[in-house]
């Protein structure tokens, strides 16, 4: 038997109430994008074995599995493509979920997502990647509540009356619940850049980062009332325009929240260049995606979106070394097979 999947990767547009203040935590924005994707199969084998990229991560993230299910029998996993790591694009989510549901399928485990991720330790902060692997498509999630003694999600654990304290394996009810899920118009063309240079926060540094602007957003409420009132419905609507203007909007309110901890409206400064770029040659929107250092712009259709590329060559400074292409919007989970 051989298991195969498939995960994409997303662009997260930003946290709603990163403060708390409403009563719930973050709270998130994201879509699925069909590039890039994860690819890998898994197969009986007399030991636990890797190969292929990343690993590493694979190794680690397959004892994980093996270990929480009490599984002694081995596997071969091929890892044949990866989502570029460190890059705002949820490479971390999507490959751990994918390790979970081959290994889950080979060894006949009834677990949904939900549970594979609560297991694999993801969805501590934002839901997005768990809902694009399990369904795809544009999602707003709905953060984690903040309970009245005060305890509440933070990073890789919990924050205790001022504490820190480690936790192996989330529960279920502590992944964000999906509040919205809307199939993404497949002619509206993101131009996604990746700087060379330059990784989004990760680990124990994002942890950091956040508890550094713990009580500092206080525009909370005009982004959710832009995501209510402007981003919704033009997705419903099918208004590239009006998204992309909310989209950029609600880039500029993220950015200042960040802006302490990442140095700037954007993580890297060929980052910012790029976007600037994305800009002038005409995007709808602009923003970037999570930590970075990966930004984006929005194009109406695919015409637009080589206009777009094509221009930004002529102005995007001969020192920006980045990795430039189109992504469309995958509106299915991951496909396992």
């Amino acid at each position: 038997m051989k298991v195969t999947v498939k995960a994409h990767a997303r662009l997260h547009f930003g946290f709603i109430d990163p403060d708390g203040s409403s009563g719930r935590k973050f709270g998130s924005i994201g879509l699925t994008i069909d590039e890039p994707s994860i690819m890998l199969q898994a197969t009986p084998a007399n030991r636990l074995s890797v190969a292929g990229t990343e690993r590493g991560r694979v190794l680690a993230l397959a004892r994980r599995f093996l270990r929480h299910y009490n599984i002694r029998q081995g596997v071969h996993i091929f890892v044949k493509t990866t989502i570029p790591a460190h890059t705002g694009l949820g490479s971390g989510t999507q490959l751990a979920l994918s390790v979970a549901s081959a290994l889950a399928r080979l060894f006949s485990i009834d677990a949904d997502v939900r549970e594979l991720a609560g297991v694999m330790g993801r969805g501590g902060r934002s839901g997005i990647g768990i809902a694009a692997f399990e369904r795809g498509g544009f999602i707003v999630d709905a953060g984690h509540r903040v309970s009245a003694t005060s305890e509440h999600v933070s990073g890789l654990g919990f924050r205790v009356s001022g504490g820190f304290k480690q936790t192996e394996t989330r529960r279920l009810d502590l992944i964000p619940p999906i509040i919205v899920r809307y199939p993404f118009p497949k002619d509206w063309i993101f131009v996604v850049a990746i700087p060379r240079s330059g990784r989004g926060l990760a680990g124990a540094q994002e942890v950091r980062a956040f508890h550094r602007i713990a009580g500092r957003p206080a525009d909370a409420g005009r982004l959710s009332r832009i995501l209510l009132m402007q981003m919704l419905p033009s997705v419903l609507e099918r208004n590239p325009v009006v998204f992309g203007e909310s989209l950029t909007m609600i880039q500029r309110i993220v950015g200042h929240w960040f802006q302490p901890v990442q140095g700037g409206t954007f993580a890297t400064t060929q980052g910012a260049a790029l976007v600037k770029a994305m800009s002038r040659a005409g995007a709808l929107g602009v923003g970037q995606s999570s930590w970075g250092p990966a930004v984006y712009g929005l194009a109406k259709d695919r015409e637009m979106a080589t206009s777009i590329m094509e221009k930004m060559r002529e102005v995007v400074p001969a020192k920006v070394n980045a990795d430039v292409f189109p992504a469309k919007a995958f509106n299915r989970g991951a496909e396992i097979r």
